[in-house]
């Protein structure tokens, strides 16, 4: 199994995401700040991770923290939890694995220290493993929707990389390919940071699934062509009607599939699903740094002084979803009932 972030007793242990496929380089980061900034920096992405990282990163700070009396810890506890939450806005697994982390730390305070350091760091190893399982359950469920012989699209990078482990769109392919079936993967390059052609043509190959990597403009190409079966993505915040914030692009692979007929579905953890915004309208688009659409590899690919727009996500409307799969079950048109049943 690919080993995307790990907690050892020497630290937080993360695959540097941001140096594939052409080095498998694995840091350990011993501070909290530096599991923040390895979020920052994108060397772990996808939202179920950045989830379990977060998790991880606030027990790592709890148990490093020189706090002597409660009240400076809990001074620590506050700090320490702000600087994770504002390491990426969109993806809401890192919200949710804070205010997770807060609401343990505030029912175990009455019992000191030690016993709000060791299970912090319990409740973070849950977290890693419970996804781990969603991932499971999510492929198991969602491998019933493809068929056998499909010619899959993906888009971005939702597997083993993205998550804890086996992955949350990638899950389902790969649950598809356990049951037997024939599967056939493009995957779009996904620009700027190339997650498709750098992480999932990466995973795919490894695994010894059969992947072709395609520009992201080629996708309707394909479709048109007949050559795309169906596609499924992961997500980083689901709206309570079913709206979907994913990756830059994913908005006109879904346009693309509806107007060819091709079913769109969404693999993601109910960790994943923010009931508290109505629409996708409510959800924080992450602005990156310019130079990521300026430059590929660290060579310029645009005029200097050109002015460079880089939004890391945009919201797919629920009208063009066919169904959410999660470990709690598949979601169904209309998704705004069936989202409210399944929470």
């Amino acid at each position: 199994m690919i080993r995307t972030i790990e907690w050892t007793d020497a630290g937080v242990v993360m695959l540097d995401q941001t140096r594939l496929p052409n080095e498998e380089i694995y840091h350990i980061y011993t501070d909290y700040s530096g599991v923040a900034e390895a979020i920052r920096a994108m060397i772990i992405r996808g939202a179920p991770a950045i989830g379990v990282a977060a998790a991880m990163g606030i027990a790592l700070g709890v148990k490093k923290s020189s706090a002597k009396s409660i009240e400076e810890l809990d001074r620590a506890f506050d700090d320490i939890c702000g600087v994770i939450a504002g390491t990426r806005p969109t993806a809401v697994n890192l919200f949710w694995a804070v205010d997770r982390m807060k609401a343990l730390y505030a029912n175990v305070r009455p019992q000191g220290i030690e016993v709000i350091r060791r299970v912090l760091v319990e409740e973070a190893l849950r977290v890693y493993t419970e996804d781990i399982e969603a991932n499971k359950t999510m492929g198991r469920l969602g491998q019933e929707l493809i068929p056998d012989n499909a010619r899959v699209l993906t888009h971005c990078n939702a597997g083993a990389l993205a998550t804890a482990g086996y992955g949350t769109a990638l899950g389902v392919i790969r649950a598809a390919v356990e049951a037997g079936k024939k599967i056939q993967v493009f995957a779009d390059e996904t620009r700027p940071f190339l997650q498709g052609a750098r992480l999932t043509a990466w995973e795919l190959q490894k695994d010894g699934i059969p992947v072709t990597v395609i520009t992201d403009n080629m996708a309707g190409y394909f479709m048109r062509k007949g050559d795309i079966d169906c596609v499924i993505v992961g997500a980083d915040r689901i709206a309570a009607n079913g709206d979907v914030a994913n990756k830059i692009g994913t908005y006109s692979v879904a346009v693309l599939a509806k107007e060819n007929n091709i079913p769109f579905f969404v693999a993601a953890p109910v960790s994943t699903i923010d009931m508290k915004i109505p629409d996708g309208s409510h959800i924080l688009i992450e602005e990156r740094n310019p130079d990521e659409v300026r430059k590929i590899q660290g060579v310029a690919v645009t005029p200097a002084g050109i002015p460079v727009a880089n939004p890391a996500f945009d919201v797919t409307p629920a009208r063009y979803v066919g169904a959410i799969i999660t470990d709690l079950g598949i979601a169904r048109t209309p998704l705004s009932e069936s989202l409210k049943e399944l929470m």
